[in-house]
């Protein structure tokens, strides 16, 4: 990836090294903090690392969202303030992670992936997301703002469900909900996209539609490398002891498993698909080419009778039929088409020439 710093930048580093891996970004971090209980709910907006310093939690749960992993001092700030493990800040500033969930006894720390569509629905792009899961808190880091979470505040401040009266980690199922909840667009736009695609193909195939055959063979790849790791992450949390997990979420959680199931199957009915769509490319491609040279083998084969009557008259012999006579020319050309005529008739009625 050009201008995106690699892992091979951290080679030599001890572990636990924050070092941020990924694309590139320009824009500062962006820090904020929802506090809320059951009657209760603040949100505060940092605009710098010091005014974070010096603010005070009132409310008894607290989720801290930031945009931008790649200024590692801000992450350094808050894992100091957190008391999170250096791994798990080293995870957060690398964007290349596979989605995952880790236990660190007081805290989770879970990875997953973001994908959205260009508006064209021509571009897939991946973006990681971290959450780490405590007793009281609930931290998320983002590459960059998505709107992917923005229907969970919503809820919060319109205190709508239990998300408020409940635990952190209902919260932080509804997260992974809302990106689970986002790959169900994501899917059903290229599942669009190959269907025009299957229409176009079945109509008029072109050499250009192999370009979008391959891109969409490319996102749905990255569609199943982020939701296979996801439902093992989900099987994990929903089947574990974690004291942080409570029953109550883990039958959320189940409902979340079914989803990813359907998507998986749903990607791999795509996959079948494209590659039914690639073989009936290939064919009519094929097809195409072989009515070209059949064409072109008729046509080479209704001028052979010109090319042999012009090839005997050319010869240098004095005495030849019709060579003195004023209508020579024309019974020659009589002659060619008298055989190319039949010929032409024949490919005609076995419809060589369609």
């Amino acid at each position: 990836m050009r201008g995106a710093a690699r892992r091979s930048s951290k080679r030599g580093l001890a572990p636990g090294s924050v070092v941020f891996i990924g694309a590139a970004r320009e824009q500062a971090a962006g820090i904020s903090l929802i506090e809320f209980g059951p009657d209760a709910l603040r949100e505060t907006r940092f605009t710098s690392l010091e005014q974070s310093r010096l603010h005070e939690a009132t409310l008894p749960l607290r989720w801290l969202n930031v945009y931008g992993v790649h200024d590692t001092s801000v992450l350094a700030e808050i894992g100091q303030r957190f008391n999170l493990h250096p791994l798990v800040l080293e995870d957060i500033a690398n964007t290349e992670q596979r989605p995952k969930v880790e236990d660190y006894g007081d805290q989770l720390f879970i990875v997953a992936r973001v994908l959205q569509l260009s508006d064209d629905g021509r571009t897939l792009s991946s973006e990681q997301f971290s959450l780490v899961l405590g007793r009281d808190f609930l931290l998320s880091f983002q590459e960059r703002p998505t709107g992917s979470f923005e229907p969970v505040r919503e809820r919060l401040r319109k205190s709508l469900g239990s998300l408020r009266g409940s635990g952190i980690d209902l919260l932080a199922y509804s997260l992974i909900d809302a990106v689970v909840d986002n790959y169900f667009g994501v899917i059903e736009r290229i599942d669009d996209r190959l269907d025009r695609l299957e229409e176009a193909l079945f109509e008029r195939p072109a050499s250009a539609q192999i370009a979008t055959l391959h891109e969409a063979r490319r996102d749905t790849m990255a569609l199943r490398r982020a939701l296979w790791p996801l439902r093992e992450v989900i099987s994990s949390l929903q089947r574990g002891d974690h004291p942080l997990v409570t029953p109550e979420t883990r039958v959320y959680l189940r409902d979340v498993q079914d989803h990813l199931t359907y998507l998986i199957e749903s990607v791999d009915s795509m996959r079948e698909t494209l590659s039914g769509l690639l073989d009936v490319y290939l064919s009519a491609m094929s097809q195409r080419v072989n009515q070209e040279v059949r064409i072109l083998t008729v046509i080479t084969t209704l001028f052979m009778p010109a090319a042999l009557v012009a090839g005997v008259f050319g010869m240098n012999f004095r005495h030849m039929p019709w060579l003195d006579s004023p209508n020579g020319f024309l019974l020659a050309l009589a002659l060619m088409a008298g055989i190319a005529a039949p010929l032409g008739m024949l490919f005609w009625r076995r419809h060589w020439l369609d």
